[in-house]
């Protein structure tokens, strides 16, 4: 017998995600995203996040249905993000997936966020080996993981960030070189015409101190690369906007690329999964890609419309879940909007027992 089809729901930040899996198979999916009432802000604005989300709900939902030729009687289980996101979001996820499990009389399960990114490769590359190196990149997270059965062990974390993420990090320089918000995407653009060894931005955390071999901290190159855009400004030139852009993408590949590599090396792992928002960076694929190569270590990338948060990535894992016969959420089930990231279940109840299945 086929396994159940799985609904996975996404509400964590700015983007609505909708998506059905059965047996590893993605059978359709929608987005909406309000990205574009954040942009006059300069970054995301709960409250209009959560409104967006509850008008955008249930229209991705259908939308995904119809784009699997499936119907509501056809969900056998639905799977939501609890955490970690923002807590006016993820509740209106949680609410609706409560509903429809509900109303359908099927399992709910909770997932968490980041596990979702890292499923998200196994609707185009097939299951994960055991073990693998993941390297998660996306605008609040920069973590290095040892990852075995994802719906079944512990993740280990070999290292996490320790100040701003590399997604945070572009949106944050792309406001001071003047360009538009999300910055990881601006980033890019500007530095195809630019030279990535034009300046000489620091690679921070790679001096070789052990205790520092896999953490991450973008804070410092953020800070660098603001001051030298102040110092250009000052002196009266026009900002070289390519050049800067193609300085800080090389510095931030250069450092998750590296890293990554080095936890491949060290633990004996044979494959590297790179996902998340920033893992669509051209720059970061494309080296990514070179040091892999050179490495004899094999890359896995999800494509460009998986990297981003997506409903297809937390219905994956709620694939994996209820294949490994994982017990769904309890009837309180709640969210944690900074849940650490220890399991790909994620059943958090208001007393905060229960962060992970």
């Amino acid at each position: 017998m086929p396994s159940p089809v799985v609904l996975g729901i996404e509400s964590s930040c700015d983007e609505t995600g909708a998506g059905l899996v059965r047996d590893g198979r993605l059978l359709g999916h929608a987005l909406a995203s309000s990205m574009d009432q954040h942009a006059r802000y300069g970054g995301v604005v709960p409250e209009i996040a959560a409104r967006a989300h509850v008008h955008a709900l249930l229209p991705v939902v259908h939308r995904a249905l119809d784009d699997a030729g499936l119907g509501t009687a056809d969900i056998g289980a639905v799977a939501v993000t609890t955490g970690p996101g923002l807590s006016g979001a993820l509740q209106v996820g949680l609410a609706g997936a409560k509903s429809l499990a509900y109303a359908l009389g099927v399992p709910l399960h909770g997932v968490h966020h980041l596990a979702g990114h890292v499923a998200a490769d196994t609707l185009e590359h097939g299951p994960l080996p055991d073990p693998c190196v993941v390297l998660i990149v996306s605008g609040g997270h920069t973590s290095l993981l040892l990852v075995r059965d994802l719906a079944r062990d512990p993740i280990v974390h070999l290292g996490d960030t320790v100040d701003d993420a590399a997604g945070e990090c572009f949106d944050k320089v792309a406001r001071v070189f003047g360009l538009p918000y999300p910055g990881g995407p601006a980033i890019d653009r500007a530095a195809r015409a630019g030279d990535p060894r034009a300046v000489p931005f620091p690679r921070p955390l790679t001096s070789g101190d052990p205790r520092t071999r896999y953490a991450f901290s973008f804070s410092g190159l953020k800070t660098a690369a603001a001051r030298w855009a102040e110092r250009e400004r000052a002196a009266g030139r026009e900002l070289p906007l390519a050049d800067g852009a193609a300085s800080l993408q090389e510095a931030v590949a250069d450092v998750l690329t590296r890293k990554a590599v080095a936890a491949c090396t060290a633990h004996g792992v044979g494959t590297l999964v790179v996902v998340g928002g920033v893992a669509a960076n051209s720059r970061v694929r494309a080296l990514a890609e070179e040091r892999c190569a050179a490495a004899g270590i094999t890359l896995r990338v999800p494509p460009l419309r998986l990297c981003t948060d997506n409903g297809a990535m937390i219905a994956a894992v709620g694939d994996l879940l209820v294949r490994a016969g994982a017990a769904p959420a309890p009837a309180d089930v709640s969210i944690d909007p900074s849940a650490p990231l220890e399991y790909a279940a994620l059943h958090p109840v208001a007393s905060g027992a229960g962060r992970a299945a």
